[in-house]
């Protein structure tokens, strides 16, 4: 019997599309399966020079893989390797970063000690800069070289001699060292701390914060708890300065709400993120949500005016803490 031509001609149709789909299926099949047989050779080859302490090349297999054969295993195998960088890569680049801050500081000692001995002869200054840099990069190189430091214990150190600083700075105004008061008849007038008075205060909170950091890095710190502690320390002054202002706070009371919670921010983040799991890079990413906050208050402030000082302050602290609460929710995973 004689079929149609219509019906013979969709019939030879369906055949070649059932046809063409079977043959194409092993073709793409077979696609995928050599592009991922591909990812996984760069893959055993990176992860061969990396265990020959080739780090560099290694590193750029990595993120050739990640480049050109996303969503492979191998790609995930390869982000995993990046994330994790090998104990000696982080000591180098911790020694780096300890002996760049060391130079900096020891420029910075060089000047601030013939000020706190009130030098006025430049020759003091020019040695304390010759001597200085030098002097510190030397001791970094040193210390970093009798142990194995990571980027939490370098973190420890520096962020220790900037904050002891501060502090150093703090305690000699609440304390009311230097100042001096002068009475006339019935009238007392209370000069500030001299430029002596300062220097000292910084030098000595300095050399206390660089040694209470270098005793604490003895221990093992991990990144991400000394990059919260880091950040959680700004953002308690932060709110420290701004919370005090808008409790009409003046002078030491307000010096002192900043110093307190400065170091309750300091410590209580110190002792919660290992509970947070806390990473650098969400340390990171939840700090930088609270500065798009109080800067988003403060474009605010400059376009509404208040007139209220409280609310002046209040739009950029209100919305600074969102930014955290958002920043600390968005990047729970």
């Amino acid at each position: 019997m004689l079929l149609p031509s219509r019906l013979v001609t969709r019939l030879a149709a369906f055949i070649l599309l059932f046809t063409a789909v079977n043959l194409a299926s092993p073709i793409q099949a077979q696609a995928q399966a050599t592009r991922a047989d591909s990812a996984s050779v760069l893959l055993q080859a990176g992860q061969t020079f990396q265990s020959e302490g080739r780090w560099g090349v290694a590193e750029a297999l990595y993120q050739y893989i990640l480049e050109h054969f996303s969503g492979t295993p191998a790609a995930l195998s390869a982000r995993a390797a990046l994330d994790e960088a090998p104990a000696e890569v982080q000591s180098m680049s911790s020694r780096v970063e300890l002996m760049v801050w060391a130079t900096t500081f020891g420029a910075w000692m060089g000047v601030a000690i013939p000020g706190a001995f009130g030098s006025n002869e430049a020759g003091a200054y020019g040695a304390g800069l010759l001597l200085g840099g030098p002097a510190g990069f030397l001791g970094a190189r040193s210390y970093s070289r009798s142990r194995s430091l990571s980027p939490g214990q370098v973190r420890a150190i520096t962020f220790g001699s900037l904050w002891g600083s501060w502090q150093g700075y703090g305690l000699m105004e609440l304390l009311g060292l230097g100042k001096s008061e002068h009475c006339y008849l019935d009238y007392c007038d209370i000069e500030d701390p001299d430029g002596e008075t300062v220097m000292k205060a910084l030098v000595l909170g300095g050399v206390a914060g660089t040694v209470g950091g270098a005793l604490l890095a003895r221990k093992p710190i991990q990144r991400g708890r000394a990059t919260a502690a880091t950040f959680g320390a700004f953002w308690g002054t932060w709110f420290g300065v701004a919370g005090g202002l808008f409790a009409n706070l003046e002078g030491d009371e307000l010096l002192a709400s900043t110093l307190l919670l400065g170091n309750a921010g300091l410590v209580g983040t110190a002792l919660m993120a290992p509970r947070w799991e806390m990473s650098r890079n969400r340390a990171r990413l939840i700090s930088i949500a609270g500065v798009i906050g109080g800067l988003a208050g403060t474009g605010l402030d400059l376009m509404i005016q208040p007139n209220d000082d409280k609310t002046a302050i209040g739009i950029p602290l209100a919305l600074s803490i969102a930014g955290l609460l958002t920043g600390a929710r968005l990047t729970s995973d």
